[in-house]
Parts: C-alpha cells; sequence; structure tokens
C-alpha cells in the first residue's frame, strides 16, 4: 500500500489490557481499510460534512474502491457517515443527540467514583492513577499547544480514572460515550486557558482520588465534566459553534 493504515491499539482513548487478550488474528485488508477510515472520521481528520469520494480515498490509502466502499456502508449503519447527494458525508451530532450522549457521559464518569464511595472495598488502582498522573505533570510542565486533537489525551485521562475503579464494563461504556461526542468535543480545546485549565482540574481530580478524598474528588469530577445538565448542553452548544466556525475557515 501507498499509506499505511493505522494499526495502533488503544488510540481512540480506551483503557486497553494487552497482557490478557488472547493474540489476535491477522486482519483482512477490508478490517484494515474499515478501521483507518473509523479511526479517521472519529479522530476529526475529515472536516464535518465532508464528502468522501470512494475513488480519491482508495488512491490515497492504495487500495481498490470495493473495500472502501464497504467501509463506508458500515460507518453508515453506526452513523459516523451519512449519504447526501449519492455520496458520503461525515455526520454532526444534532443538539437533541448531543443532551443524551452528554447526560449519559456525565453519569459514567461519576459512577467510577461514586461506587468507591458507596462501597469501602471498593479500592482505585494506584499504578494507574500514578502513571496518568505522571502524563498530566508532564503536560503541566511543557503545556502543549492549543488543538483540537488534546482530546484524545482528555479521553485518556477520563478512561483511566474510570478504569482505575476496577469496573470494566463501566470504562466501556464510557470510551464509547466519548467516541461518539468527540467530533463535537475536539472543538472545544481551541485556547491555551482552556487547555490550562484541563491540565490543573484532572490534576486536582487524580490527586483527590489518589489520596483517598473520594467525596471532594468526586465533586470535583463533577464540576470539571457539568454539575448540571443545562451547564452540559451549554458546553456542547459552544462546542458546536466552534465546529461551524473553524469548518468555515
Amino acid at each position: 500500500m501507498h499509506t499505511a493504515l493505522y494499526t495502533a491499539a488503544g488510540s481512540d482513548g480506551g483503557a486497553q489490557n494487552t497482557a490478557t487478550r488472547p493474540a489476535e488474528r491477522p486482519r483482512s485488508l477490508r478490517e484494515e481499510v474499515y478501521e483507518q477510515l473509523r479511526h479517521e472520521v472519529m479522530s476529526g481528520y475529515f472536516a464535518p460534512w465532508t464528502r468522501l469520494a470512494e475513488e480519491r480515498l482508495a488512491r490515497r490509502l492504495g487500495v481498490s474502491r470495493t473495500p472502501v466502499r464497504e467501509a463506508l456502508a458500515r460507518l453508515e449503519v453506526e452513523g459516523l457517515v451519512e449519504r447526501r447527494d449519492g455520496s458520503f458525508t461525515v455526520t454532526v451530532p444534532n443538539l437533541a443527540e448531543l443532551r443524551d450522549l452528554y447526560e449519559l457521559r456525565v453519569v459514567l464518569e461519576l459512577r467510577g467514583v461514586a461506587r468507591a464511595i458507596e462501597d469501602p472495598s471498593v479500592q482505585h488502582d494506584r499504578a494507574i492513577l500514578d502513571a496518568e498522573l505522571s502524563r498530566w505533570y508532564a503536560f503541566r510542565e511543557n503545556p502543549p499547544a492549543p488543538d483540537p486533537h488534546f482530546v484524545v489525551e482528555d479521553e485518556k485521562f477520563h478512561a483511566a480514572l474510570s478504569a482505575a475503579s476496577g469496573n470494566p464494563a463501566l470504562t466501556d461504556a464510557l470510551v464509547s460515550v466519548n467516541q461518539k461526542i468527540r467530533r463535537v468535543r475536539m472543538y472545544d480545546f481551541l485556547t491555551e486557558d482552556r487547555i490550562h485549565s484541563t491540565i490543573e482540574e484532572h490534576i486536582q481530580i487524580m490527586e483527590l482520588v489518589r489520596d483517598g478524598e473520594l467525596e471532594e474528588g468526586h465533586r470535583a469530577l463533577h464540576a470539571h465534566v457539568g454539575e448540571s445538565l443545562e451547564v452540559v448542553l451549554q458546553r456542547a452548544q459552544e462546542a458546536l459553534t466552534r465546529m461551524s466556525l473553524h469548518v468555515g475557515r
């Protein structure tokens, strides 16, 4: 192929545990093309409403149009692309969909800490917390420039915090929701102030949980992800506005 297909595990923000996974079978070309295009759509490689021409995509990936066509059909079923005027375009969630997804995200985020508050036998994994804290201490020392793709680092933090609480199903659900709203949330990281505040809030939350101050950690996390549905909706609307402005440039 002329272009190496994307194969890195866990690059969509999930907390992977490769030590316990069985060896994966070699993937087919169809699967590789699908995963590549899915990753690009999810990570914002294509601007919203971009026309996804089969021939152009096939040429860039160095494959025939057949696996590209099949991949786009799968992405349509997943709601990531839609047909418009005989071709596929990247979809953008509407505000009603975002309302539901953001509300679910808040519930899933808080549940990881809440279950440890409710049951003292639930202990957060210190190794996961320490490793994630090290990443964010490094960000504080050398803050990255504003970039929509910083959303992936943000997702990794929330996945790690959830994974440390010891409920893999909860973490998987959170990762899935965050992936669905990523195309909107990524436009929330376009200013230095937003990057810096995210770094400081992540460190505060993780330190509180690490030190066993769970009630305070829960409150800090709640403030971070949105204390009320009105705040959540405001953030979603602001992100949609930034997305539209960014695409219009």
